[in-house]
């Protein structure tokens, strides 16, 4: 590999204040995500199938946030940015604790999904000007934090809409309020960042964006092709597997058992990962390890009926989801180019969104025709495939791409 030139090193944001943000906003969500089914259906009385395009609007949201954040952090001061999002992101939250009706929560939840989109790039790709740590470790970090707030706030969320729905509102947006005071306070070194950057172009945010490399292009639209395949399945688990188990007697309440046994799993993979960083070669091998136990927990579920099997086999699914999701951000990083790394960051929350739209719609399509066992072989098969086909492209550019650090 190549090593690409380094630059001078300035004052940065320090990681422990990203990984409070990080978990901040992630418990505000999470308060979110999970009851809005259940409230649009019960409370509001509306139908399934709109409830699916409201879901739909949420994702196209969060994808045009992540290009359209990930494309200005590349060119402009990317302190404003990150600040505004989440005041704006806490502002829409108490707003919906006035205003939680119908269409108005349509609204909000498309605005949501598109402040999340674009808070979410920009501290991925903040993240990239961190020096002090490998970007293994500080994407590893983050993801940790990700998934500890998901962890607290499923846990949280529950009680508070028995007790009120406005309440949850209310906790949300002061949660991302404390990020937004957070960010006001500790985010200012960025601004020294984005000025290095900038001079060392005389025509700062006007200019073009420095082209990826070649080789560093094709390896990374293989990883983001994995990323989208990987999530297009994945989301039966968080939609179609909910029926599935429940037609084969199992409580609904087991169910959600298992995203419990998910979030402890990622939060303590994450911890060991954090602790012996050198646990996989390199990120290449724990990308596809990851990529790996994804195939295999859907074959697994082939053999599922019962709720043990399926607790194996979200287990598998989580070692992969713990290990791969985090790899992908920190090996991109590496590969971009410091001009245009908010461009790719963004890119990979793309990638990530198309798969999450679009996996319902899939994997709902298969299991009609075909029924569940077809498509959990369909879904392993076709990860496997992303496997075979980035190994060869790995090892035929491992030695000419270019790392950018």
């Amino acid at each position: 590999m190549i090593q690409a030139k380094t630059q001078k090193q300035i004052p940065e944001i320090k990681l422990r204040w990203l990984v409070l943000s990080q978990l901040a906003t992630w418990i505000g969500a999470s308060f979110i995500w999970p009851l809005t089914s259940v409230y649009l259906n019960k409370q509001l009385h509306i139908s399934l199938s709109l409830i699916g395009v409201v879901l739909f609007f949420n994702c196209m949201g969060n994808i045009i946030g992540s290009i359209i954040a990930g494309r200005l952090y590349d060119r402009y001061n990317p302190y404003p940015l990150v600040v505004s999002g989440l005041a704006i992101d806490g502002a829409v939250l108490f707003l919906m604790a006035v205003f939680h009706g119908w269409p108005e929560y349509w609204v909000w939840l498309t605005i949501l999904g598109f402040i999340g989109g674009w808070n979410g790039t920009l501290i991925n790709s903040i993240a990239t000007s961190l020096k002090r740590h490998p970007g293994r470790y500080v994407f590893n970090i983050l993801y940790f934090a990700q998934n500890l707030g998901v962890v607290t706030g499923t846990l949280i969320v529950g009680y508070l809409y028995d007790y009120s729905i406005t309440l949850l509102f209310v906790i949300a947006g002061m949660l991302f309020a404390f990020a937004f005071v957070n960010a006001v306070i500790n985010y200012r070194p960025i601004i020294a960042f984005h000025k290095q950057r900038m001079s060392q172009n005389p025509h700062g945010a006007k200019t073009k964006y420095e082209p990826m490399p070649k080789n560093n292009f094709i390896m990374s639209m293989c990883f983001l092709a994995t990323l989208g395949i990987t999530w297009l399945m994945y989301m039966n688990w968080e939609s179609n597997l909910s029926v599935y188990m429940v037609s084969l007697g199992i409580p609904f309440h087991m169910y959600s058992l298992l995203w419990t046994l998910n979030a402890t799993i990622i939060v303590i993979m994450q911890m060991i990962l954090a602790k012996f960083p050198r646990l996989f070669k390199n990120l290449f091998h724990q990308l596809v390890f990851g990529i790996l136990m994804f195939s295999i927990s859907f074959v697994t579920l082939v053999f599922a009926k019962d709720f043990f099997h399926f607790a194996l086999s979200m287990t598998v699914l989580t070692l992969g989801e713990a290990t791969a999701f985090p790899a992908i951000p920190a090996y991109i990083n590496d590969l971009s180019p410091l001009s245009s790394k908010g461009k790719y960051q963004g890119s990979i929350m793309v990638a990530s969104g198309l798969g999450r739209a679009l996996g319902p719609l899939f994997g709902g399509m298969i299991i009609d025709r075909a029924g569940y066992i077809p498509f959990f072989w369909v879904a392993a098969i076709v990860i496997f495939l992303m496997i075979v086909l980035v190994i060869p492209v790995y090892l035929k550019l491992r030695k000419v791409l270019t790392l950018y650090n």
